[in-house]
C-alpha cells in the first residue's frame, strides 16, 4: 500500500523547487527595477508562504525518515521536552501556521501601499492583534492528536486571510475595470487573481482538516490543491505584474 505520507512529500518536493525557481526570478526582477519597494512585499509574502510549505514538507520528512519513536507512534507520550515541543509543532503543521500568518500581515501592508492610503488606525490595531492571536492559538492551543484544535487553526487562518485578501481583491478588481491602460489592467487583473487563489489555499486546508474529523485518511484533493493555489497565485502576479514593469 502507497503511504499518503511519501505521496504528499512529494508532492510538496515538486512544489517547493517550483516555488523556489519563481522567488528567484522575483529576486532578479526586484534587482533589475532598482528595489521597488512593492516587488520587495510580494517578494517577502512568497517567501514566507514557501517556508510554510518547507516546513510542512520536513514534518512529513521526520515522521518517514527521523526515527523518533513518539512521532511516527502517536500511541506514545510526549517526552514534555523543548525538543519535543518544537518537533511536535512542525509535524502537525503549527510552524507552517506561523509563517503563514507572517505572510498574510505583509500582505496587509502590501494592500496598503499599492493603493496609496494611510493606515486605518482601528482596522491596523485589529489586523495586529488577530495576528497575534493566530500566531499564539498556533503555538500554545494544542493537543497531540486533536483534529478540531487544528480546524480551529486552520479556520483562523482562513478567517485572517479573508480579512485582508477580500478588500484586496475588491480594490484589485475594480481598479483593473477602472484603468484603461493595458499594462496596469494586466498588473490589477493579477493581483485579483492572487487573492483568490490564496484565499483558496486555508479554505482547501479546512475542508481537509474536516474530512479527517469526520473519518477520512487526511491528504486529500483539497490538501494537494492548496499548495497548487500558491504556486498559481505567484505566478499570476509574477507575470501579471512583476514581470511586465520590467518591460
Amino acid at each position: 500500500m502507497i503511504d499518503l505520507t511519501f505521496i504528499g512529500m512529494s508532492f510538496e518536493s515538486v512544489i517547493i523547487i517550483i516555488a523556489i525557481i519563481l522567488l528567484v526570478l522575483i529576486l532578479r526582477k526586484y534587482y533589475e527595477k532598482q528595489k521597488h519597494q512593492i516587488t520587495l512585499q510580494l517578494f517577502l509574502i512568497f517567501l514566507f508562504y514557501v517556508i510554510a510549505i518547507v516546513f510542512s514538507w520536513l514534518s512529513k520528512m521526520l515522521v518517514l525518515y527521523s526515527g523518533v519513536d513518539y512521532v511516527y507512534n502517536t500511541s506514545l507520550p510526549d517526552p514534555g521536552t523543548g525538543l519535543s515541543w518544537i518537533i511536535l509543532r512542525i509535524t502537525d503543521f503549527r510552524l507552517s501556521f506561523l509563517f503563514l500568518t507572517i505572510a498574510i500581515f505583509i500582505s496587509y501592508i502590501l494592500k496598503v501601499n499599492i493603493f496609496g492610503k494611510e493606515y486605518n488606525k482601528t482596522h491596523k490595531m485589529i489586523v495586529i492583534i488577530y495576528a497575534i492571536v493566530t500566531i499564539l492559538y498556533s503555538l500554545l492551543v494544542y493537543e497531540r492528536g486533536q483534529t478540531l484544535l487544528d480546524a480551529g487553526a486552520f479556520l483562523l487562518i482562513f478567517i485572517f486571510m479573508s480579512m485582508i485578501y477580500f478588500p484586496f481583491l475588491f480594490r484589485s478588481y475594480s481598479s483593473y475595470k477602472s484603468t484603461q491602460d493595458k499594462v496596469f489592467k494586466n498588473a490589477f487583473l493579477s493581483l485579483s487573481l492572487m487573492s483568490i487563489f490564496f484565499i483558496l489555499v486555508p479554505f482547501n486546508f479546512l475542508i481537509d482538516r474536516l474530512l479527517i474529523l469526520f473519518g477520512g485518511p487526511g491528504f486529500s484533493l483539497f490538501y494537494f490543491l492548496a499548495w497548487i493555489f500558491v504556486v498559481l497565485a505567484i505566478v499570476s502576479s509574477y507575470y501579471g505584474y512583476i514581470r511586465p514593469k520590467a518591460s
